[in-house]
């Protein structure tokens, strides 16, 4: 089947991002402006820039694969990131007063080198993660606007079933689409454009899209599975409960992931940095926490209601159950409405892929050229080299995107390996006077290391490693989340080591 109106509302959306991104790159004139819009952004752009930069391919295509397995229990899942900004409201200000570009500029003048290196390391990991799988969400989109993308870059040779699945160098070669190729490409294009400057005002329209087109498949949906009450019937017994899928342990296993993502998000600190005042900067955080809660619990209103069309046999069911929203885009709404979902579902993509991709090109510049190799480095040359950084971690991040098509567990991974090793840290720097450099730095490596080997044994423990498969069982790798286990440790880590080291000097406490 053909979708001419939504291939033309896709195309002329993603022009109108490039076009903006081009005349906006005529203002670059320096890393702050390229980093930060000059920090100049107002509350009313900063409350777009913040919403579109959150609502990604985690809410749309994560919380649609979640939703489709649980059904309406699916309405906690934004309980973790609300209240995260909840918390985030009340250090708006005493961020955007600290006047720097990166959360490793706080980390450094409250703890040190050592923790600003770390923190870098950290942020680069899970970016390039949450990235990769924008790229996967948006390919997914492309596919069906353009049909001919769908193929593999290379010839996937037929293997009969059973036999393991071709790759190259250790990747699956029916993953290596020009589907994805393509999103990659333009996500790089776009942010290199103009760096803040593109992505903060073209946000504000993503925000828009996002309400809009959201808001107006509601109730379209709602009639075509016959009211709310004959679409949850349609549910299997176990998706109809809002709460027999929830124990306190799964609460805050997939809760406390995005709530300390949230906390200590350098697109967050980065947004603050760039408002014109921290009156603005609080604000702004207001206005995210109602659009975030709105927009996410819509999300999840329309992915329970294509489930149940599923259900019905009103919609097919799809491959991955992170496109049912897509499908019901496509195939179910009307076709002008239909467009707009999908232009929609593409501006989620480009709103958060080219914020997790600025960032990590930010923090490199700022926090390892700038701060060790050139501090004298002319504006000209750092903007430039912002640029190649966003090229370069844009490939890196599409050569993981070859990897898997998960969605809903990569964006807990990534949220779980920078929140426990990052949030902890910087909430002492904010809060804990007796915090040391020593205890910050124990406590980075104790809650990326422990996350990463947490979900490494997980893997490991796929039935043909017996000792893997019994040491995962003894410490209960399967049944708890990663974040139940590193981020204790690394709070733990932050607290011993702290209180085993000399206290910091005055001026480190005060610096912030």
């Amino acid at each position: 089947m053909e979708y001419p109106l939504h291939t033309i509302f896709v195309a002329v959306y993603l022009l109108a991002l490039i076009a903006v991104g081009a005349v906006k790159a005529m203002s670059i004139k320096s890393q702050e402006d390229f980093s930060l819009a000059g920090r100049g952004l107002s509350t009313v752009v900063l409350v777009g820039t913040l919403l579109a930069t959150w609502i990604g391919t985690g809410s749309l295509f994560g919380n649609a694969q979640k939703t489709y397995g649980i059904g309406v229990a699916a309405f906690l899942l934004p309980v973790g990131g609300s209240l995260g900004i909840v918390a985030l409201y009340f250090l708006a200000q005493r961020i955007r007063r600290f006047g720097q570009f990166t959360i490793q500029d706080i980390l450094e003048a409250r703890f040190g080198v050592g923790a600003r290196i770390l923190a870098t390391l950290a942020l680069l990991g899970a970016y390039i993660v949450i990235v990769s799988y924008q790229y996967r969400a948006g390919s997914a989109v492309l596919e069906r606007v353009v049909p001919d993308l769908a193929g593999t870059v290379f010839a996937v040779p037929e293997t009969a079933a059973g036999e393991p699945v071709p790759t190259l160098l250790g990747l699956p070669l029916e993953n290596m689409k020009w589907s994805v190729v393509a999103v990659a490409m333009f996500v790089i294009a776009y942010t290199a454009l103009a760096g803040m400057f593109s992505v903060a005002y073209t946000d504000v329209a993503n925000g828009i899209m996002m309400l809009i087109g959201i808001g107006l498949a509601i109730p379209i949906l709602l009639s075509e599975a016959g009211g709310w009450e004959t679409a949850v019937a349609a549910l299997g017994k176990e998706q109809q409960s809002y709460t027999s899928y929830w124990t306190p342990v799964k609460i805050l296993g997939l809760s406390l992931p995005p709530f300390l993502l949230m906390l200590g998000d350098a697109n967050m600190y980065q947004r603050f940095f760039s408002a014109k005042s921290p009156e603005s900067a609080r604000r702004s955080a207001a206005g995210m926490f109602v659009g975030v809660l709105v927009l996410e619990l819509a999300i999840i209103l329309v992915a329970v209601l294509a489930t149940s069309l599923v259900a019905q046999g009103k919609l097919a069911a799809p491959e991955n159950p992170g496109h049912v929203i897509i499908m019901a885009a496509f195939d179910v709404l009307p076709a002008f409405l239909g467009a707009m979902l999908v232009a929609t579902a593409v501006a989620v993509v480009v709103s958060t892929a080219d914020s997790y991709l600025l960032s990590p090109s930010t923090s490199l510049v700022r926090d390892v050229y700038q701060r060790f190799i050139n501090p004298d480095a002319s504006p000209a040359k750092l903007v430039f080299l912002g640029r190649f950084l966003v090229l370069v971690l844009g490939l890196i991040a599409l050569v993981m995107a070859f990897g898997s098509d998960e969605f809903f567990g990569l964006a807990l991974f990534a949220y779980t390996i920078y929140g426990c090793a990052i949030t902890p840290v910087m909430l002492a720097a904010f809060f804990w006077k007796r915090a040391t450099k020593q205890g910050a730095v124990a406590s980075i490596v104790t809650g990326a290391l422990v996350a990463l080997a947490w979900e490494s044994l997980g893997l490991l423990a796929d039935g043909t490693r017996p000792w893997a498969d019994d040491l995962a069982a003894s410490l209960g790798v399967g049944t708890l989340e990663a974040v139940l286990v590193a981020a204790p440790l690394s709070v733990l880590a932050l607290v011993a080591v702290s209180f085993a080291t000399p206290a910091p000097a005055a001026e480190q406490v005060n610096s912030i």
